[in-house]
């Protein structure tokens, strides 16, 4: 069974920045999950933030596009959101999480544009805390 774990959240003022990295364990992620990357304020439902599919091709939320960046870490099985340009609404619990994809065929899995529904990662990770004060 894979497992998640987040890392590289803190508190920030305002317009700061914070790199998460997501480090999965237990299976390997090439090939076989894409990875997102969503977030939960105190008495708020999880919302999507961005995420990146086994190809390479990533998606944004509007409210992050052009301020934050997900992409694979350099260590293996490592996801990384950079986040740039930090506002006290991007405050919130952090959770990275994994689609499984490997049944899809070889075209899907490369060229399918990953999707920010929550519904459709089965592996999260426990999350970790960012707080942009104002």
């Amino acid at each position: 069974q894979l497992t998640l774990v987040e890392s590289g959240g803190g508190e920030v003022q305002s317009g700061g920045s914070l790199t998460l990295s997501c480090t999965a364990s237990g299976l390997p992620l090439d090939y076989t999950y894409n990875i997102g990357w969503f977030r939960q304020a105190p008495g708020m439902g999880s919302e999507g933030v961005a995420c990146i599919n086994i190809g390479g091709l990533t998606n944004y939320r509007d409210p992050v596009k052009g301020r934050f960046i997900i992409s694979k870490g350099s260590a293996r099985n490592t996801v990384l959101l950079q986040m740039d340009r930090l506002l006290p609404e991007d405050s919130g619990r952090y959770y990275c999480a994994a689609q499984r994809v490997d049944q899809w065929s070889k075209s899907k899995l490369l060229q399918a544009m990953c999707v920010l529904d929550s519904q459709e990662y089965g592996v999260w990770g426990r999350g970790t805390q960012v707080t942009v004060s104002s």
